[in-house]
């Protein structure tokens, strides 16, 4: 099954070792070997990077080690192709346009039904790829689209008010586990997801809060403070815990929302 990885600051910060970690996931020391990829935000736009190799031997991974980018907001997948083939249009996090902003969207699971499910919901959206998730995603946005008509952000209740209900749904197609930013905030949806020991259980993602005071550093979690001399504070959501740290595990249909670094709500 395929693997989830997001960051949330307070300042921007990079996810140098996080992310080295997480690719061992994508065809090292897990079986995620169908391809890998990230998003990065930076102001209004987004750096989206993928790649068909497995991120454990990608040399845009490697890349990315050597030259991180600072971003409030990161979103990562490793993949392990259950619906359509290795493909780039197939491998995510997928990213549209939806209100002159860029909407990103990574899942974790099998959605048994969705091509059926999506061809009456996705309305202006359509997937590019064969995937369920990009398929989840198209309908996601199709049913976002009345909120963002005007130039401001909508208020989060009211995205809420669509996402929660969106999930709830999601979830019986199979396990959905769901990475979601629009550029405001990051929403992460857990579901279940098949365990060691093979059973298909939650959790299906976990938390970590980090803080570090001015001027330090937050060793361990493999991130870097992005603002020299501002306090930091910095949310991760991974599919298993990346760090020997005490990170907490979400329950099935919990959906937490983040911004810079902190939960909402």
């Amino acid at each position: 099954m395929c693997e989830l990885f997001a960051m949330s600051s307070r300042h921007p910060a990079t996810v140098q070792m996080s992310l080295e970690e997480f690719a061992r996931h994508g065809g090292l020391t897990g079986p995620n070997k169908d391809g890998w990829g990230i998003a990065l935000y930076d102001d209004r736009d987004v750096r989206l990077i993928k790649d068909t190799h497995p991120a454990a031997d990608s040399a845009c991974e490697r890349f990315i080690q050597d030259h991180p980018y600072a971003t409030p907001f990161a979103l990562s997948h490793v993949r392990r192709a259950t619906q359509g083939g290795v493909a780039l249009r197939n491998c995510q996090p997928f990213l549209r346009e939806l209100g002159g902003a860029w909407h990103a969207f990574a899942h974790n699971g099998n959605l048994e039904g969705m091509a059926e499910f999506a061809k009456a919901q996705t309305g202006n959206y359509r997937p590019v790829g064969e995937t369920d998730s990009e398929r989840a995603f198209c309908t996601l946005l199709e049913r976002l689209r009345p909120l963002w008509r005007g130039d401001a952000t909508p208020e989060l209740a009211a995205r809420l008010a669509v996402i929660g209900p969106f999930a709830a749904e999601l979830r019986a197609f199979g396990p959905a586990n769901f990475l979601y930013c629009d550029g405001d905030a990051l929403f992460v949806h857990a579901d279940r997801r098949i365990q060691a020991d093979g059973t298909i259980a939650a959790p299906g993602l976990w938390r970590l809060a980090r803080h570090c005071a001015e001027g330090g550093e937050l060793a361990g979690a493999g991130l870097r403070i992005g603002a020299r001399g501002q306090e930091q504070e910095i949310m991760l959501f991974a599919s298993v815990p990346l760090s020997a740290e005490g990170w907490t595990p979400l329950a099935r249909g919990e959906l937490s929302v983040a911004r810079a670094g902190r939960i909402l709500g």
